[in-house]
């Protein structure tokens, strides 16, 4: 999971023309006519703002993961209520940072696993080396319940009513963790998800839930090692030196995971299994690339949320939509890799910021 960070710019869509109407701001894409100016909010039936959405469990709210940032200004907020207005063809391109909010630690941020010393797994470490594939599967396995604990936050649950309602084209993500799909959405995932395995032999591939099953029956002292982090000694031998982070990871003693941990071969072939994820020095399949450089050159905006866009595979998107002429924009707190080319740059939290926008006009209202 590549996560995100943004500079504040005030600067307008390059695309937008600004009016005044009644003395509002209005701004208009070029050939663009309609707008819509609403004090209402409607919301389309079935559609959520999250406020149901189960809080985190406490050792996913235990750790400082999201990055501080300022509550979203009015003026931003409008402007991109504007971006969803006026888009006909809108892609949403999203990362980390829209993760981080629902309590799954990100890599690049202030607080994520970059600043503890963490350093993920490579393609080629898994590869070959079974020494490494051993450790990232007991770790993997360890962290899996808690991993999976994680519930959609507000940002998923806004841009799930705004696809239904017609206002988005194209969702990509950067993210493997799946909350899009729990909260309705249905996304083009660039890098893969966690959720799926996959053998590097044969290519057959099954849900993650059935591999952690057969991870348990291989080793049945590992399943009750975890239970015993809760209800146990953290770090002792019954927990095989298990430690639960504050983040939600697990750390475990190297001796208890470099022999004694087995690992499931393919049922099809005896082949090497590997979760359905995009490694660091891996490459995205060439036809899950094309799907989304095809979404980014036909769309007429362009947005990215909680992304620092430092992956080739992420920022070639973002400057091929400004290439085609599409209005740009990046919703994410810090500094990105697109900064330069982008003109709208807001600061701001996605699931604070996205509710706020629907509550603008009438946006979950299916366009004409």
């Amino acid at each position: 999971m590549i996560r995100a960070l943004g500079g504040v710019s005030t600067d307008m869509f390059t695309m937008c023309q600004p009016l005044r109407s009644r003395g509002n701001l209005v701004m208009l894409f070029k050939g663009c006519r309609r707008f819509v100016r609403t004090t209402c909010r409607v919301s389309i039936p079935g559609g959520s703002l999250g406020n149901e959405i189960k809080a985190p469990p406490r050792f996913l709210r235990d750790k400082k993961i999201v990055p501080d940032a300022d509550p979203p200004h009015k003026e931003d907020i409008h402007k991109l209520y504007q971006l969803f207005e006026q888009s006909k063809r809108l892609t949403i391109l999203t990362g980390a940072g829209i993760s981080t909010e629902c309590g799954i630690p990100d890599y690049r941020s202030p607080n994520g696993a970059y600043s503890s010393g963490f350093k993920p797994i490579t393609h080629q470490e898994f590869t070959r080396s079974s020494r490494s594939r051993r450790r990232y599967w007991a770790r993997s396995y360890a962290g899996w319940r808690r991993f999976t604990a994680a519930q959609p936050g507000p940002a998923h649950t806004a841009l799930a009513s705004l696809e239904r309602a017609g206002r988005i084209d194209c969702i990509i993500t950067q993210n493997v963790d799946r909350l899009h799909h729990r909260a309705g959405s249905d996304p083009l995932e660039l890098h893969g998800t966690v959720y799926t395995v996959m053998c590097l032999d044969c290519g057959f591939s099954f849900p993650r839930d059935s591999f952690q099953d057969q991870l348990k029956a291989l080793n049945p002292r590992w399943a009750e090692a975890l239970e015993s982090i809760d209800h146990g000694e953290p770090g002792s031998e019954k927990t095989f030196g298990m430690k639960q982070r504050p983040d939600g990871d697990i750390e475990i003693d190297e001796k208890f995971w470099e022999e004694g941990f087995q690992i499931p071969v393919c049922e099809k072939c005896e082949g090497v299994l590997k979760p359905d994820v995009i490694f660091f020095g891996d490459n995205i399949p060439k036809e899950r690339a094309t799907q989304a450089m095809e979404a980014a050159k036909q769309s007429d905006a362009f947005l990215v949320l909680g992304s620092s866009l430092m992956t080739m595979s992420a920022f070639r998107l973002v400057r091929a939509a400004h290439e085609a002429g599409a209005a740009t924009a990046i919703v994410n707190i810090g500094v990105t890799r697109a900064d330069d080319i982008v003109p709208l740059k807001i600061s701001a939290r996605v699931g604070e910021i996205l509710p706020r926008v629907l509550d603008v006009g009438s946006l979950g209202v299916p366009a004409l």
